[in-house]
């Protein structure tokens, strides 16, 4: 059986640098499907950290409309889930130290 990819990529943002000083909470894009244990564990895995707490909020898909020379476009944007993930003190994640 295949594994899933439970981890899609970082979110890299103001609000959740200004978390990342605050509280140690890094957040994540993540498969739709994944749980908190799973996505626990593969947090702790890929950066070898210890994982404190993990939230998750589904956002739902927006509907949109364009006008174009043909017409009215409609569509909608693809729905995510997100994970906030709060690490145990003295540990951190670097997403930089690759660049």
């Amino acid at each position: 059986m295949a594994s899933k990819r439970v981890l899609i990529k970082p979110l890299i943002s103001e609000k959740l640098t200004e978390l990342t000083e605050k509280n140690r909470t890094y957040g994540f894009v993540v498969d739709p499907k994944a749980n908190k244990i799973e996505i626990k564990d593969a947090i702790q895995k890929m950066y070898d950290v210890k994982v404190e707490e993990v939230r998750t909020v589904n956002r739902l898909g927006k509907h949109g409309w364009q006008r174009t020379p043909f017409g009215i476009s409609k569509g909608t944007k693809g729905k995510m889930k997100k994970a906030y993930v709060t690490l145990k003190e003295g540990q951190e994640i670097d997403f930089f130290s690759n660049i």
